[in-house]
């Protein structure tokens, strides 16, 4: 698991309205360091130009230094076009360090109204960043996103490029060079394209999805990274723009060795969403500091960012799939599943509370009937996994008539002398939240005097997955529930629920079109609190209805800010019983307990029966930071 953070000065650099080639845009960014400055190179737009009868937007490629990484000047052009085959544009440059000299790979466009034909991948050679030394057409076919690999591989150079991404399907293909006059040969690519079957790397997962090459490849002990963008739905009409890692072999980059499994990154910034073309991080450049992964992307086509992720726990991710390096399932799992005989829970039992109290750990848990009204049942254990006491019938079941079809998916909190149970309470047509609670000791003793429970959400909006902070947080409580599809908070003045009622909803999470999550979020178990924040665990539903669990760690002092978020999720439907049941492939928390470092994760599987899952506490923050 790992998270993904953007640089706090983001954008890097904009527009420059005193420059009127770069008036309009500067973005996809390739930085490289020489002589302990950073220099990079970019795409620039200004506003359109009168060519010949038509005003036309033309790109060139500009450069600017920095000492920081963060704040550059003396920004001017760098790459224009000069000769027939760029007339109309200089795109997306790359660069790579070979030997004593600096390779920029960039888009040369040759005419308009553009044709595929035209739009081909060009060569500027330099030494010093000062000036180019010499400029070369490289490909005599559609062709774009071309980086060289910073030393030779077998014995030769090499090369990452996407070739055909006009003509799609587009193809992220790998080409190796005898010598360097090989880069531009025209006979050589002739000969390397009619046997391109052989070059290209399986990077697409659909059919309807888009690749680019990002980054120049970089070398680490594990393989070759390479940053690229995935566009999923390209050709749908809803295109989704997201930024993978590749992982390749190190003698033989053609073969993928990891991957990611989603996006690291999809457009949730506002500077991602809004620019000259809305909703789009395209990656063009990446390096390797202080065990981060830095990724350099544009952003909405108009910005240059950064944004950084732990290289360890990436390539964790990439060798194994989702998170199951890291958490432990139970081997006797399910530990609660339906009892023949027992009418009011042969529907399934999942969905558990977990609370603990007086060394033992007790689960409320979701028991649905066979006509699927559903009602609470009890069981506890003591060392987290085996079952010591179940109840024989429900210890909680509808009382009143907006809960008349059921209480669902009770989450349990500890305040003071009092256990507060929050649920999902249904009356056949909408789902609001109700609370009710419980002393302390009539709890262990399982004497069930639940007080008058209380509908707390508004009538006729459906809203589910609540819970609140355990601890006051400036003298309020802290409320979360979901409405629609996004997790939002209310602060509380009291737990007087006759009175309090929930009217607002600060929107602390949503979901994130192409990955995971994408459908919906919703709480997991209440927060726990740490030395770095709030950790909140969630579950997350794909596009395919998937229901996966993943992390956010939020501020200490104001938990509706977001500090990190899990990119992989955390625990995700493998096992028979997670993919099947009444509900096939869900994986559904809802009660977590911490025993020193170890979490104790009690999850809903396939909405039929109850599995058990630990993780450590510190390894969550550490992927988290």
């Amino acid at each position: 698991m790992f998270s993904v953070k953007r640089l706090d000065e983001n954008p890097i650099l904009s527009p420059h309205h005193d420059h009127p080639w770069e008036s309009t845009a500067a973005f996809n960014w390739c930085p490289v360091t020489h002589n302990g400055v950073m220099h990079c190179l970019y795409r620039a737009m200004g506003e359109p130009e009168l060519m010949g009868d038509k005003h036309l937007q033309r790109s060139v490629v500009g450069h600017a230094m920095s000492k920081d990484g963060v704040h550059f000047t003396d920004r001017r052009i760098f790459i224009e076009p000069e000769h027939d085959w760029e007339s109309y544009g200089c795109e997306d440059p790359r660069v790579t360090k070979f030997g004593s000299k600096y390779y920029v790979f960039y888009t040369a466009i040759g005419e308009y109204p553009f044709k595929p034909e035209a739009i081909r991948i060009a060569l500027a050679v330099t030494k010093d960043f000062k000036s180019v030394t010499e400029k070369h057409l490289v490909t005599p076919f559609n062709a774009k996103a071309m980086a060289l690999f910073p030393e030779k591989v077998n014995g030769k150079m090499a090369a990452l490029l996407t070739v055909h991404t006009d003509q799609p399907p587009a193809h992220i293909c790998y080409a190796e060079f005898e010598k360097e006059e090989d880069i531009w040969s025209e006979a050589f690519w002739k000969d390397w394209h009619d046997n391109l079957d052989a070059h290209r790397l399986e990077v697409r997962r659909m059919p309807a999805d888009q690749v680019e090459l990002g980054s120049p490849p970089i070398l680490t002990d594990d393989g070759w990274i390479v940053v690229y963008s995935h566009i999923q739905n390209y050709f749908t009409g809803r295109p989704t723009f997201g930024i993978e890692v590749l992982l390749l072999d190190k003698n033989n980059p053609r073969l993928i060795i990891g991957r990611t499994s989603w996006p690291v990154m999809v457009p949730e910034a506002e500077y991602e969403k809004h620019g000259n073309v809305s909703n789009i991080v395209f990656p063009s450049g990446a390096a390797i500091e202080n065990k981060k992964l830095i990724i350099y992307y544009g952003a909405a086509d108009t910005h240059s960012c950064s944004a950084s992720l732990s290289l360890d726990n990436l390539l964790a991710s990439m060798k194994q799939r989702g998170f199951k390096h890291y958490i432990t399932r139970f081997a006797g799992n399910p530990i609660i599943s339906p009892r023949a005989g027992e009418k009011w829970e042969e529907g399934g039992t999942f969905n558990a509370a977990a609370l603990e109290l007086g060394g033992k750990i007790h689960l409320l848990y979701r028991a649905a009937s066979d006509d699927y009204v559903s009602t609470i049942g009890y069981a506890s254990t003591t060392d987290g996994y085996s079952i010591d006491d179940r109840s024989a019938m429900p210890i909680y079941k509808p009382r009143d008539i907006f809960e008349s079809r059921g209480c669902e998916d009770p989450r349990a909190v500890l305040i003071g002398n009092t256990v507060h149970m929050f649920y999902t309470a249904y009356d056949g047509i909408t789902p609001r939240v109700a609370t009710t609670s419980i002393i302390k000791e009539d709890f262990l003793a399982k004497r069930w005097n639940w007080s008058k429970s209380f509908v707390v959400t508004p009538p006729f909006v459906a809203d589910k997955d609540a819970a609140i902070f355990p601890e006051k947080i400036d003298g309020k409580y802290l409320f979360i529930h979901r409405i629609e599809n996004v997790i939002c908070g209310q602060y509380l003045d009291s737990l007087d629920f006759s009175t309090e009622k929930i009217v607002e909803c600060i929107e602390i999470l949503g979901p994130r079109r192409g990955l995971w999550d994408e459908q919906k979020v919703g709480l997991s178990s209440p927060p726990i609190k740490t030395d770095k924040g709030w950790l909140m665990f969630y579950h997350g539903v794909s596009e395919h209805t998937t229901y996966r669990m993943g992390a956010v760690l939020l501020s200490k002092d104001n938990p509706t800010e977001i500090i990190a978020r899990s990119i992989m999720p955390i625990l995700e439907p493998l096992e028979e019983y997670e993919r099947i049941g009444k509900v096939p492939n869900v994986v559904f928390p809802c009660g977590i307990v911490q025993r020193d470092d170890t979490l104790f994760i009690y999850y809903g599987a396939a909405d039929f029966c109850i599995g058990v899952a630990t993780v450590s506490l510190n390894t969550v923050l550490r992927s988290l930071m």
